[in-house]
């Protein structure tokens, strides 16, 4: 499978060919479609209100409200935007793109160092470009991928910093990670990570507890000089309000404590077990190679007691690596810490996943080794899976099926058909960069099919992770490029902007997410301009609304108000699954 230029990056510049794959993987797709989720036109709005107004601190955004998040992600969004002098898609998720970059370089450095086999740790990162939750995170606008960048690469100083210094000393350089990860998402930025290394020291039992207590408490607090300045800032800005939603946000989710004062609901939650559902999901393909390696495993009874076998795995956990008992510290630690919470999501575990991958690779170069069929079958249903979607997709490419009429014999969701019909639209050989990247895929088929004629199991697996990369190509350069653009509020936003004459004080929407559905798509490209209806109680204007939350502003304005029904989408819009409605209002004298 390697040809001699790839073998050369590989034993010479393997940091170098793995950034090149990541740059591959996510740059040029981050631009391609629109925003069409609540999440990204939601953060992208803030970098677009930091520079239209100048507040780098805590900036208005939706009708009024003020960005209550640490402001780091949107800093970035904002400066990669400036020199275009608008917030852009590629612009702002170009952080988010980038962190996973340089995440993926220095988990390759950390593990790679220290690890015996180097390609156990090669393989580690290409299972992290290839699943499903970090390669979704790096190419969207959220601050998820940049927080877990922070907090990985704090970790990997940590370590250091005992490895190699015995906790003597403090380098600048973990503070600062720390603190920029505090400035991205809030406390948790430190407390995780110092969580996660205070456990890491507790058992190497090496140091007493005094000496835990001192390192861990010179970290966080110079770890949060940073955000401090930050934070007292916004304070002064915003007040108690600001006060009431970071106490919400950053210990209501976490203690299952009450939230009055905000207007919303924090949402998300969910049991313990969902926690290892997401990470099952997250690692989609290869869950499902390590559940295929579980056919035909011999299970012995043990011949020990359960007491016996405690002492045994602590006595092998305690005989581990460092590095790895480090790896193995970390994932349980994140993932018992987000158990706590009730507010529980598949991002918030990434920080986890690096080293949870590291023993996916120990186990798959143990699988392609020693259980040999498991990688053959595996790399055989993979592609066959492929296999047929090309097949599906060359054939519609050709127009001898229609994909819509296909979905209208199994599915009466009119959301399910829109979408088909989207990406059915992008079927053609005319779309010059559909058919590259599905020739992409039938050589990347070839190639598993290839090795596997070969019968050299490293190699099958190396095809397959890049069979499984270029899936990832396909999916984001044709399959999602349709749907964003074909559920994106772009098209409404421009049409009412062309019909009726907006401006920066006659839009008007509701801002209460426990009566009424928010619109962050439409406002991120109408400009950031809404105002708040409720609040303002205005004499005339235009109000936006869905269509089920105009029903209710009807039904508690309709005393006050006169609205008129200007215009509404023709569908749905994915980020809402409900229509948009334009009317105009003037006061019921």
């Amino acid at each position: 499978m390697r040809t001699p230029t790839l073998q050369y990056l590989y034993l010479q510049k393997p940091v170098t060919m793995m950034v090149i794959i990541c740059i591959i993987s996510v740059l040029p797709w981050i631009g391609l479609g629109d925003f069409s989720t609540k999440g990204e036109p939601r953060e992208a709005a803030v970098a677009v209100s930091m520079l239209e107004s100048g507040n780098w601190i805590l900036p208005q955004v939706y009708a009024n409200d003020f960005a209550y998040k640490p402001p780091m992600a949107h800093w970035l969004m904002a400066a990669f935007s400036y020199p275009q002098g608008y917030v852009s898609e590629f612009t702002s998720r170009l952080p988010s793109a980038l962190a996973f970059i340089v995440l993926i370089g220095f988990t390759l450095v950390f593990f790679g160092r220290r690890i015996v086999k180097f390609q156990e740790a090669f393989i580690a990162n290409l299972l992290l470009i290839t699943c499903v939750e970090i390669h979704r995170a790096a190419m969207t606008t959220r601050v998820d991928m940049l927080l877990t960048t922070f907090i990985v690469i704090g970790l990997f100083q940590l370590y250091r910093w005992e490895d190699k210094l015995e906790l003597k000393g403090l380098p600048v350089i973990i503070p600062l990670l720390l603190g920029c990860a505090v400035l991205t998402k809030g406390p948790v930025g430190i407390i995780l990570p110092l969580f996660v290394f205070g456990v890491y020291l507790l058992i190497l039992n090496k140091y007493s507890w005094l000496t835990i207590f001192k390192s861990l408490l010179y970290i966080g607090v110079s770890s949060l000089f940073l955000p401090l300045l930050w934070y007292l800032s916004a304070w002064k800005q915003g007040g108690d309000d600001f006060f009431n939603v970071v106490m919400a946000e950053n210990f209501g989710r976490f203690f299952h404590i009450s939230t009055p004062a905000i207007n919303y609901d924090l949402g998300h939650e969910n049991g313990v077990w969902y926690n290892f559902g997401t990470l099952a999901g997250g690692f989609i393909p290869w869950t499902i190679f390590f559940f295929f390696s579980l056919f035909g495993l011999k299970i012995k009874k043990p011949s020990m007691s359960f007491k016996e076998i405690l002492i045994d795995c602590w006595k092998r956990i305690r005989s581990m690596e460092k590095v790895r008992l480090f790896s193995l510290v970390a994932l349980v630690c994140i993932l018992f810490f987000y158990s706590i919470p009730s507010s529980k999501r598949s991002v918030y575990l990434m920080p986890a996943y690096p080293f949870i991958a590291l023993f996916l690779a120990q186990y798959a170069l143990y699988i392609t080794e020693y259980r040999t069929k498991v990688t053959r079958v595996f790399a055989a249903f993979l592609t066959s899976v492929v296999s047929v979607v090309i097949i599906a997709i060359l054939l519609s490419m050709t127009g001898l099926i229609n994909p819509v009429a296909i979905a209208k014999q199994y599915s009466s969701s009119q959301s399910v058909i829109y979408n088909v019909e989207l990406v059915a639209n992008l079927l053609n050989f005319r779309d010059v960069l559909s058919s590259c990247i599905v020739l992409i895929v039938l050589l990347a088929i070839g190639t598993v099919y290839y090795q596997m004629s070969k019968k050299i199991n490293i190699k099958i697996l190396y095809a397959t992770i890049a069979l499984t990369f270029t899936v990832n190509l396909l999916i984001d350069g044709v399959i999602m490029r349709g749907i964003r653009c074909g559920n994106s509020s772009r098209p409404f936003a421009e049409r009412i902007s062309k019909e009726y004459p907006l401006d920066n004080t006659n839009m008007f929407v509701m801002n209460n997410l426990k009566e009424y559905t928010n619109m962050y798509g439409l406002n991120f490209y109408l400009g950031n301009r809404f105002h708040n209806f409720e609040i303002n109680q205005p004499e005339t204007g235009y109000l936006l609304a869905t269509d089920r939350s105009l029903e209710k502003i009807q039904k508690n304005y309709g005393d006050k108000y006169i609205f008129n029904i200007l215009t509404s989408t023709q569908q749905p819009i994915g980020e809402l699954r409900q229509n948009m409605v334009l009317c105009s209002f003037t006061r019921n004298e």
